[in-house]
């Protein structure tokens, strides 16, 4: 056995007590040169996947051939008027076109030239005759805004309202209500001396302002800073001074919300560092506290909390070597190194507390012996089993975690290393006294007994625990979406909410890389056939269709309205007296013809507002004048564009648009959007599995969410069968016995079908970063489980007494304050890693400390 040679290392050590600390301290400065200089981190979540997976290679060569869709950081602007967005979008591209030192390229994707002058064309034939129609009638209303686009010459129009109701024309006006009271709302306001801006697209547009959306979009390549901990910090902040000196921002009328892949990995580190430190030091006070209440002197206390910070150190330091760059996973290997590794520094101490030696160093190096000899073997199997269940998630696909479980798979060695060299050298130095009155719980000798005496029925009911767990497992459900890890409440991510309702803006979309544009026009007709599927955009897409039939119409309404909508001349600005007779006069016209109107004709309400507004003060009636028209000139312009719409081909369609469609080696992209919201992991996996049964070679942000939650349940799958027979085989070799082994490792299976138990009935959703509570349960669980089992086998009556079950009390509130630091992250996945470590700890504990009681078989010598 190893008891006594790691006994002789200890009191080695504590022999040259001053060198080992020096050499630790060496030790440490280059850790902590090698952390400053080599470490990072990345907020990358398509990293945590090995690049070997198919699926992977296809989505990595998409990000490749169209880099101008990738690290993209995006405003997207919110506003009840149309126009104030659209001119707000349009101020804010223009400043960071001209930020050459934030951004590569800023543009708006739906003003496009191409796009406005064909607005019309996409329409399909039956609603774009109404449009027209509408249009058509009224020709005479725009005739007279276009000659004079100013308030007199939308009061001269309103006036022939009233003539031809006066002409028993008032039947035409019922299509028109909607419009007129959204009129009358703007002019009453500018009448009580309180103007708000009026949306010409909402009122002449129709159907046409229900399909532009309520959104407006400013797409940005923002140049990235790696060397920051935060690339797209700089351009975002670039970004947020640009929009604080929108006019509609400053107003309160416009808000701009940022959001893109870099927005949301900036935000994601920042939410995972966000208490990160004082997550991390907090941890540390309160394992100080419960140090203290285990070991009862400051003089063990410190030397434990010594070891774990240069244990710490010098992972780190290992981890800037062997990795490199931390992810979002790894990230959290320090409090978890905290929460594991205290666990032998504590069984140590309190076994080394609870032994009997004389004073002096001679009494002092006796007891560390014996300390060694007893529990030096039992803490290296508990590191080497608990080092195995992370190194076998190093070989898997899952990269996140198999860096985590290299970094924690080694600083679990180091634990030992530091507890069986550095923390006997500060025993020794610190000298603390020894003999220390009942280090066990001597009170739990009678439960020890009722146990014992009970253990058939404990043994029945655990039994039938663990078959409920073994059912319920298959109901156990893996949500590989990162967008759920994210803080919900960030500005990304409310950003991001707001898009998601429209297929074409959600960020759960699927692509298709084709060798032709033919080629793309026959996917696209196999996808769009697809059930869950929305629309299916390819170069294609932007030719509109049924050509000859729809420039008919168009060419016969623009014969109509064109001639008097281009006027070369049109009137001047009016003076304020001028706007107040018009509104006399107009006001006078309404007048006339009040007695032909319902009492709920918002004309009413105009002929009131027209009324007061005639005597109203100048600064008054120009600012009315201001928000009555000041849109106007645009859509009247807007409209003679869409007028003058020719026929266009795929040659038409600028590259600006075609250059994310089609490469130049003629290859074509084909874009599929779902149908409905995809925020449940089963309608995403239902949708791409049923593109995946048209085309399996599909890609793109869907597959990439469903493919990346198969390969980490395969990979944890592949690990969790590794990792056990890594422990079984330590175990055997260390126990000698297969039925001592099964007496570890049995327990270890209940607490892990407990805890499915519990994560099925809480719920508690698994995602890629909870689900490293797998290993942390292996490991945990068989360090706690191997000191009850080898104390057993030397002979221990009691266990719940006995100095172990006060270390594994110890240790396990010491863990749950690691685990409960990253439960109470502002981070939803680091949170829910908290949370899950919990649980599978609190099912760890009471399996150890009840289960393997019972199960352990009864001795002829034991008291009854």
């Amino acid at each position: 056995m190893l008891s006594a040679p790691i006994g002789r290392f200890i009191t080695f050590c504590a022999r040259h007590a001053y060198a080992v600390v020096a050499l630790f301290l060496l030790l440490s400065c280059g850790a902590v040169y090698a952390g400053m200089t080599c470490l990072g981190v990345t907020t990358d979540t398509s990293k945590m996947l090995s690049d070997r997976l198919e699926w992977k290679q296809r989505s990595d060569e998409m990000g490749r051939l169209f880099p101008q869709k990738e690290n993209l950081l995006v405003a997207v602007i919110e506003a009840d008027l149309p126009e104030e967005g659209r001119e707000t979008a349009r101020e804010l591209a223009e400043k960071l076109s001209a930020d050459h030192t934030h951004f590569n390229f800023a543009e708006r994707p739906d003003a496009n030239p191409y796009l406005i002058r064909n607005g019309l064309m996409f329409l399909e034939p039956q609603p774009l005759s109404q449009v027209l129609n509408d249009t058509i009638t009224a020709q005479p209303f725009l005739s007279a805004l276009a000659q004079d686009p100013s308030a007199r010459g939308l009061f001269g129009a309103m006036s022939l309202i009233s003539e031809g109701i006066r002409q028993g024309q008032a039947d035409g006006l019922k299509s028109f209500q909607t419009p007129l009271a959204g009129f009358a709302d703007n002019l009453e306001k500018a009448a009580a001396g309180q103007p708000q801006p009026l949306s010409w697209q909402q009122l002449l547009g129709g159907q046409l302002s229900d399909l532009a959306g309520r959104y407006q979009f400013v797409i940005t390549k923002p140049k990235l800073d790696y060397g920051s901990f935060q690339p797209g910090g700089a351009a975002s902040d670039a970004m947020v001074q640009a929009i604080k000196s929108l006019e509609f921002v400053k107003s309160g009328q416009v808000k701009v919300h940022m959001t893109g892949q870099v927005k949301l990995d900036d935000e994601e580190f920042a939410t995972v560092a966000e208490g990160m430190v004082s997550g991390l030091l907090g941890s540390l006070v309160l394992v100080t506290l419960w140090l203290t209440l285990a070991v009862r002197s400051w003089r063990v206390v410190l030397p434990i909390v010594v070891t774990l910070v240069v244990g710490l150190l010098l992972t780190t330091g290992f981890a800037a070597v062997a990795v490199g760059t931390l992810n979002l996973i790894s990230v959290a290997f320090a409090i978890l190194f905290v929460g594991i590794a205290v666990d032998f520094a504590i069984q140590f101490s309190v076994r080394f507390r609870a032994q009997h030696a004389d004073s002096g160093n001679a009494g002092i190096l006796e007891a560390l012996r014996e300390t060694g000899e007893e529990t030096g073997h039992q803490i290296l199997v508990a590191a080497l089993a608990t080092s195995a269940g992370f190194l076998a998630f190093t070989p898997t696909a899952f990269l996140g975690v198999a860096q985590l479980g290299l970094i924690a798979g080694i600083g679990m060695l180091v634990a030992f290393v530091s507890t069986t060299s550095l923390l006997p050298a500060l025993l020794k130095i610190f000298h603390p006294k020894l003999d220390c009155p009942d280090m066990g719980y001597s009170f739990m000798k009678p439960v020890d007994v009722k146990i014992r005496h009970h253990r058939t029925l404990l043994l029945g009911l655990f039994g039938v625990v663990a078959v409920v767990g073994i059912a319920l497992v298959p109901k156990l459900q893996f949500d590989g979406d990162p967008l759920h890890t994210k803080n919900p409440n960030s500005e990304g991510m409310r950003a991001l909410h707001l898009l998601m309702s429209n297929p074409q803006s959600s960020p759960y979309s699927a692509e298709l890389l084709v060798k032709s544009l033919d080629d793309a026009q026959k996917q696209a007709d196999r996808l769009s056939s697809v059930p869950q599927v929305h629309d299916v955009l390819w170069l294609g897409s932007f030719v509109p269709t049924k050509q000859d039939e729809k420039l008919a119409l168009i060419q016969d309404a623009s014969s109509i309205l064109l001639p008097t909508l281009i006027v070369p001349n049109p009137k001047p600005a009016p003076s304020a007296d001028e706007l107040r007779a018009s509104a006399a006069a107009t006001a006078t016209a309404l007048g006339g013809v009040l007695d032909k109107l319902s009492a709920q004709d918002p004309l009413r309400r105009i002929q009131a507002a027209l009324a007061k507004l005639s005597t109203a003060p100048d600064a008054q009636v120009l600012a009315a004048n201001n928000a009555l028209v000041r849109f106007l000139p645009l859509q009247l312009d807007q409209l003679r564009t869409m007028l003058q719409a020719t026929p266009v081909t795929l040659k038409d369609v600028p590259p600006s648009i075609a250059n994310d469609y089609l490469l130049p080696d003629g290859r074509a992209l084909v874009e599929v959007h779902p149908t409905g919201v995809m925020s449940s992991s089963g309608a995403l996996r239902k949708f791409v599995t049923a593109l995946q049964k048209v085309e399996p070679e599909i890609a793109g942000t869907a597959v990439d969410i469903v493919e990346s939650a198969r390969s980490i349940v395969r990979a944890f799958e592949q690990a969790a069968a590794a990792a056990i027979i890594m422990i079984a085989l330590i175990l055997f070799l260390a126990l000698r016995r297969v039925k001592d082994m099964l007496l570890v490792l049995a327990p270890l299976m209940l607490s892990a079908l407990m805890t499915v138990i519990l994560v099925v009935l809480l719920p508690e959703t698994l995602n890629f970063a909870n689900i490293i509570a797998l290993p942390l349960l292996l490991g945990v669980g068989v360090s706690f489980n191997i000191y009850f089992v080898m104390n057993w086998r030397d002979g221990v009556k009691f266990p719940l007494a006995s100095p172990t079950a006060r270390a594994v009390l110890f240790s396990a509130l010491t863990t749950g304050t690691a685990f409960g630091s990253l439960a109470l992250s502002h981070h939803p996945g680091t949170a829910s890693m908290g949370r899950l470590l919990l649980l599978s700890l609190g099912c760890t504990l009471l399996a150890t400390l009840v289960f393997v009681p019972a199960l352990l078989p009864k001795r002829p010598t034991d008291e009854a």
